[in-house]
């Protein structure tokens, strides 16, 4: 079965093809940094706006690069939700209107499973079942219990911020620029370890959950008590920041693979980039720790494609209406 994908969730346009026997047959990307950047963040508006103006011609080049006609396709997967309604909305209506068009199923993909599911497109050794999972985005942080695909129970999330959200957030009080996690992880290389230290957010609590928001309030605080800050007092405030959040997560994670006695971990979401977080997991000797290929951590396309593909295979194809949810559980699938 080959599924064509169609991520238009925030920012970025993702466009794939996945074939049920072949893998990943080819995806293309469109970010709309250069378009926010001025703002510091992602306007919805111009969001929806540029998915309506890139959708088309992005499906078009992707079909002609992989030798294809839309009738070649066996079924149309977008992202429903969670995310921005109006961006839902674009790939959505273009997605349902195309498999009406062409006779075949719409699937409604949720595009947390997007990513839960993106360590699959990576070469090579694949997670067993039952696993972990770690999902950490610039909108969600949370631990996942995977009992296959398809049946997921969230066991612990954040309460307030997500870990991408409060990297963004401490990134834009110090002015690094847009988009800010990135651009904090670059600051840290450079940091000194030692100088400042963050607290660890309920790891003294017993229960999976988390909680970034005061990280953000903290680092407000030893920024203005430093201000004006150097280029070195930036580096060494970015490093005791990402030491703290991932120093959490870490903690959270190793709490519920010892808890539920699963000895391998799913972590992926944007987040998942992070080349601290990376070190720091593969540290784990006692676990074994999978991620997506560096290029499926943030939005994309091939995660919705598979992640359809999959439910596809399962009978499950979308409801006759275009339903978009700004929120949707994943537990709730």
């Amino acid at each position: 079965m080959r599924v064509l994908g169609i991520e238009t969730s925030c920012d970025e346009t993702g466009i794939a093809i996945y074939d049920s026997d072949k893998g990943l047959i080819g995806h293309l990307l469109n970010s709309q940094i250069d378009l926010h950047v001025e703002y510091g963040g992602v306007v919805p508006e111009l969001a929806s706006r540029d998915h309506i103006r890139k959708i088309t011609p992005l499906t078009a080049k992707l079909l002609s690069e992989c030798d294809l006609s839309v009738k070649q396709l066996d079924a149309i997967a977008y992202t429903a939700g969670p995310g921005l309604m109006g961006a839902l909305l674009v790939g959505a209506t273009y997605g349902r209107s195309l498999a009406w068009s062409l006779g075949i199923p719409a699937i409604a993909v949720n595009h947390m499973e997007g990513h839960l599911l993106s360590p699959l497109l990576a070469q090579g050794e694949k997670p067993p079942l039952p696993f972990l999972a770690l999902l950490v985005s610039g909108g969600h942080s949370q631990i996942i219990l995977v009992k296959s695909i398809g049946d997921y129970e969230l066991i612990g999330e954040s309460l307030d911020d997500a870990a991408g959200e409060a990297f963004d957030k401490t990134a834009k009080i110090m002015g690094l620029g847009y988009p800010g996690g990135p651009a904090l992880s670059a600051m840290a290389l450079a940091g000194k370890s030692g100088r400042f230290y963050f607290p660890r957010p309920m790891t003294d609590k017993n229960s999976f959950d988390m909680s970034f928001s005061g990280l953000k309030t903290y680092a407000r605080n030893i920024i203005e008590t430093h201000s004006p800050l150097s280029e070195q007092d930036k580096a060494d405030i970015s490093k005791a920041f990402e030491e703290a959040v991932v120093d959490t997560l870490l903690m959270k994670s190793k709490k519920a693979l010892e808890e539920f006695a699963i000895g391998h971990l799913v972590i992926a979401g944007g987040v998942s980039a992070n080349s601290h977080l990376r070190q720091q997991f593969d540290a784990l000797e006692e676990f074994k720790v999978y991620y997506p290929p560096l290029e499926y951590c943030t939005d994309n396309g091939a995660m919705i494609a598979q992640a359809g593909c999959h439910r596809l295979m399962n009978g499950d194809t979308a409801p006759l209406t275009i339903e978009t949810r700004s929120r949707w559980p994943i537990s709730s699938l």
